[in-house]
């Protein structure tokens, strides 16, 4: 399961957590402006916007799992296992499988606006990457300087929800996510106050009183109430080290040990990594669960007119200082 968010102290930030039980080679790609994209039903991309993020890269490939453009758009695909549903091609629509679709909509798109048009014509294909990578059962969150909209492709057709919490999850749909959070309508940040009535004296015996009742476990649907909290009321002075910290303390507020999520046998799911973009300067950010130390690559160091990808392995083993 997953976390994706966005977050506007100054700059402008995107950026997930993606939880999974199992690594599939993901690093930090740079796909240059002139990188040949090859589409599997529409007319292939010579030229398209360049964009830095996550991605597994098979046979040249790469299969994004977010990514942010040089514009500032920024898009990620979320696990929504039982509720995703591809089609059959059609003729008339743009047919575009789920492992194009970031490319597709960052390669042409300077904003939510402009992916909400695109997405009117758009049909998701089921047509699997390859015989041994299926499709992944995705949601896909995308966002820019202002807004932010979630995409699901289910059963009764395309949902295109506007996203004024600026976090998503996995399940359920994301109209039910966003509905349950009036069940934490009277959280607060603040001391909470005696309301409980009978004339008793109730003591606030403990400091961060105003949040009981907000969710903890790693839940999907608590998840989304315990981010969209965090996020709400999260503070930082605007620098670029103070937000992009803050950034992952948001993060952090719902990520997964290994331990904790049992899949069966050995297996555990865990935060594989956390990634924060800037936006406005298409520096990618991210940590792993073995190394909590902040690794940053940005896109602008590299030939943005290229025609090569550029590709990053991640920093996996632990980084620990030494002071004496």
């Amino acid at each position: 399961m997953c976390t994706a968010v966005s977050y506007y102290p100054k700059d402008h930030y995107f950026g997930r957590n993606l939880d999974l039980e199992i690594s599939f080679g993901e690093e930090v790609v740079i796909m240059p402006r002139n990188y040949p994209f090859k589409l599997r039903m529409a007319d292939d991309m010579a030229s398209h916007q360049a964009m830095i993020g996550m991605a597994a890269v098979m046979g040249g490939f790469p299969l994004f799992y977010d990514a942010v453009n040089e514009e500032g758009l920024g898009m990620a695909g979320l696990n929504f296992a039982g509720n995703a549903h591809y089609n059959e091609p059609v003729t008339g629509k743009d047919n575009i499988t789920p492992f194009e679709f970031i490319p597709w909509i960052l390669g042409q798109c300077s904003s939510v606006g402009e992916a909400k048009n695109l997405l009117a014509d758009i049909n998701l294909v089921n047509i699997p990457f390859s015989d041994e990578l299926p499709l992944s059962e995705l949601h896909w969150m995308i966002a820019d300087s202002n807004e932010s909209i979630v995409v699901e492709s289910m059963s009764d057709g395309l949902h295109v929800y506007d996203n004024p919490a600026g976090v998503m999850t996995n399940n359920p749909p994301f109209d039910k996510q966003l509905f349950s959070l009036n069940n934490y309508r009277s959280l607060s940040c603040e001391p909470a106050e005696n309301t409980f009535g009978g004339g008793l004296d109730l003591d606030p015996y403990s400091r961060g009183m105003g949040a009981i009742g907000l969710p903890g476990d790693l839940s999907s649907q608590s998840r989304f109430a315990k981010v969209a909290f965090t996020r709400a009321n999260s503070l930082c002075d605007g620098t670029e080290a103070q937000s992009v910290s803050q950034f992952f303390h948001i993060l952090k507020s719902v990520e997964q040990q290994r331990g904790c999520v049992h899949l069966g046998g050995d297996k555990y799911e865990i935060t594989i990594y956390s990634s924060c973009v800037n936006m406005d300067k298409g520096i990618y950010y991210y940590t792993t669960y073995d190394n909590s130390r902040i690794t940053a690559v940005d896109m602008n160091r590299e030939n943005l007119d290229g025609i090569d990808i550029y590709e990053y392995p991640l920093e996996k083993e632990q980084d620990i200082f030494f002071r004496n």
